[in-house]
């Protein structure tokens, strides 16, 4: 209990010394930077701005208020991360949901780890920090690899050694948002899995996509079901290639179809269509003639 007073007393000592104008600090090399950096210190919540790197963009209210109800009966346990920007002024680098729950609560102050870190630096801390967390949508993490790609300049496969990802899972995440955007968000709302988009992600037709993901959540369809959706249309796109005729056929000769002509007084139509099947067609040009081609078949 003793050594708990202690922490939080120095934690409210650094916060009145972070508040003298005079010790504003900015560098490491600044005088009582080593009392502030990397040290736990009680921060005023208004002092403290939401990180724009931050991925993720929804937040539960329903856990937010049982964090909330957490927090009012046992504090922050873990404390926020934030990097000094100017006097009396942080951005958060980590630790929203904590942030939230305390405003919540009419919370004035909350214990913060202090950084100081430049806005690359900062950015990388509060993306690669936030991928690591298992409660993050599919979408969310997807958008933090290509921030960091494109605001980074990194390529997948540094991107791959910095975050301790595989260069397949990277590829794997980016490709979802290629997705139409409503099934993009099916995905953050939970009505599809990760396995779902990358099925879904093999159709470049968008309005396919559509109709396939409407029928994947009406019908509450496993990622299995929909991959084989997925498939019977690839199949439905390729080319449709003839049947080979199988053996038996034979073909008519010359002769053999003059008979037919010479016997029916008509010039025959004698084909042979394959399998050893075919079909014989006589023409007639009037009823007499038609007569008359009855009474040689019945003769």
């Amino acid at each position: 209990m003793t050594k708990a007073v202690k922490k939080q007393a120095l934690g409210r000592g650094l916060s009145a010394l972070l508040k003298d104008p005079e010790n504003d600090i900015k560098s490491v090399e600044d005088k009582n930077a080593d009392k502030v950096v990397g040290n736990i210190i009680e921060l005023d919540i208004e002092s403290i701005e939401i990180n724009p790197f931050q991925p993720r963009t929804n937040f539960n209210e329903e856990t937010l208020q049982e964090l909330a109800k957490s927090i009012k009966e046992l504090g922050v346990i873990q404390p926020i991360t934030v990097r000094k920007l100017d006097f009396n002024n942080y951005q958060l680098i980590s630790g929203e949901r904590r942030l939230r729950a305390s405003k919540l609560i009419g919370l004035k102050t909350i214990p913060a780890y202090i950084r100081l870190a430049n806005d690359n630096e900062s950015l990388v801390m509060a993306l690669v920090e936030n991928i690591q967390r298992h409660d993050l949508d599919p979408i969310e993490v997807a958008i933090s690899y290509q921030r960091l790609i494109e605001e980074i300049n990194l390529t997948q496969e540094e991107l791959s050694e910095r975050v301790g990802k595989k260069r397949s899972t990277i590829t794997n995440y980016l490709r979802l948002l290629k997705l139409d955007p409503i099934i993009q968000t099916g995905m953050r709302d939970g009505f599809i899995s990760m396995g779902h988009g990358r099925a879904l992600i093999n159709i470049d037709n968008q309005d396919v996509q559509s109709d396939i993901y409407h029928k994947v959540v009406t019908q509450n369809l496993s990622v299995r079901e929909t991959e084989a959706l997925v498939k019977n249309y690839q199949d439905s796109l390729k080319p449709k290639t003839a049947k080979p005729v199988k053996g038996n056929s034979f073909d008519i000769k010359e002769d053999e179809k003059k008979a037919f002509a010479n016997y029916f007084g008509t010039k025959v139509d004698v084909k042979v269509v394959g399998n050893g099947k075919g079909k014989i067609t006589i023409p007639f040009h009037s009823e007499e003639d038609f007569n008359r081609i009855l009474k040689l078949i019945n003769s």
